[in-house]
């Protein structure tokens, strides 16, 4: 058996050479011509799986690890008797640490204010679940769920009212509710200034040409990290965003490995295989010393320490906006703009590959004796509420 895969998904040797061999190429450079005598294709979402790539081929099994299906044509693989599987949920976790590093990053105070959710499925629902441990305020729009068993639902008039905005809902563009352009020039300039709008869901959600037009008339808080026509983003929506950083709210370890391992299990399911279980050693724990930290910033120091949206942001901006201090950024993104398209999107996917290994909040151990209660009532550097925020974020704490 020959399986075909995507070079970004880790893991996938060792998980699926039991079955077969496997051969693994970049997802960008998957064609007919690498599949055409593959029996199992497995894809990450920058790989359109379509007629086009599979018309004459030998795949009876293509498996994303991905939340994301939005690049599958599941209509035509049910036509052709093709079994397709996805990893719902599978990096659920990272990027509810991404959007917490963010908020932390833009927003100080953010847990006094209102955090509007659009889209509460395996993702926003995370979210929504996290922030509830946390004691925020939020608000929820998604209507594909029942509000009679979702008190926390309000209407889409609503919820654009929060003072922040994370967007987590597939890209669709047909049924009653579809979602592209959902934010349109009609939305965007509906929020009130200084609102926080974060997308780490799916980038056609938002119309990037209006957000950048809005941007310009008023004042408004971004952070995209999903972009409309990637990797041939909008350049000037990158130099004008807060944060801007290339597709990777998901990308923990933990997250990639789990969709590398969902599509595993759904493999096996299918071929009605036993599954075996490579020894892999994947358990890390890193130490987190919050000696020093203030009361007011003890969970803010924690989250960042385990991931910097910062740092990706400026390695977006060096790569694509070009790193010279001698010029402006209209500048920059002209000396860019000249180099052409395809180097534009080369760098963007190159971002996505070389993106720094990043653990989940589960592999850190947050120490200190500080943290003990006897010094939490004498010093008043940390207090309860503080430790049980950290637990309820996956953190163990020891003094």
């Amino acid at each position: 058996m020959k399986i075909v895969a995507d070079e970004n998904m880790p893991l996938v040797k060792e998980l699926f050479s039991p079955y077969g061999e496997v051969v693994t190429i970049p997802g960008r450079d998957l064609g007919p011509e690498q599949v055409n005598d593959a029996d199992v294709l497995l894809v990450r979402s920058v790989t359109p799986v379509n007629a086009k790539l599979l018309d004459g081929s030998s795949v009876r099994f293509v498996g994303s690890a991905t939340i994301g299906t939005d690049h599958v044509d599941q209509a035509y693989l049910q036509q052709q008797g093709i079994r397709f599987t996805n990893a719902p949920g599978c990096n659920a976790n990272a990027v509810v640490q991404y959007v917490l590093s963010v908020l932390f990053t833009l927003r100080p105070n953010w847990m006094s204010q209102t955090v509007g959710i659009v889209g509460c499925g395996n993702v926003g629902g995370r979210l929504f679940q996290t922030l509830q441990k946390l004691g925020v305020n939020c608000r929820c729009y998604d209507p594909f769920l029942d509000k009679a068993e979702n008190a926390h639902l309000v209407s889409f008039e609503e919820v654009i009212q929060s003072d922040i905005l994370c967007l987590h809902t597939p890209l669709t563009t047909d049924g009653l509710y579809p979602t592209f352009h959902l934010f349109n020039e009609t939305v965007l300039a509906q929020l009130a200034s200084n609102t926080l709008l974060i997308n780490a869901g799916r980038g056609a959600v938002v119309d990037n040409q209006a957000l950048l037009g809005v941007m310009q008339q008023q004042s408004l808080q971004v952070a995209l990290d999903v972009w409309e026509g990637e990797p041939n983003i909008l350049l000037p929506l990158l130099e004008r965003v807060d944060i801007g950083t290339p597709h990777i709210a998901g990308y923990s370890y933990d997250g990639k490995v789990n969709g590398t391992t969902m599509v595993r299990d759904a493999f096996c399911a299918w071929m009605g295989k036993e599954v075996t279980e490579p020894t892999l050693g994947l358990r890390q724990e890193q130490l987190i010393d919050l000696s020093v930290s203030k009361s007011a910033e003890v969970l803010s120091d924690a989250v960042l320490s385990t991931f910097d949206v910062v740092l990706e942001d400026q390695r977006m901006r060096n790569a694509l906006l070009g790193q010279r201090k001698d010029v402006n950024q209209s500048e920059r993104a002209d000396l860019v703009r000249k180099e052409g398209q395809a180097k534009k999107e080369k760098n963007f996917d190159q971002l996505r590959r070389t993106c720094p290994k990043r653990l989940e909040f589960n592999h850190f151990r947050v120490q200190g004796s500080f943290l003990t209660q006897e010094n939490i009532r004498a010093q008043g550097r940390c207090d309860e509420k503080d430790v049980a925020n950290l637990k309820a974020l996956g953190f163990t704490v020891s003094d």
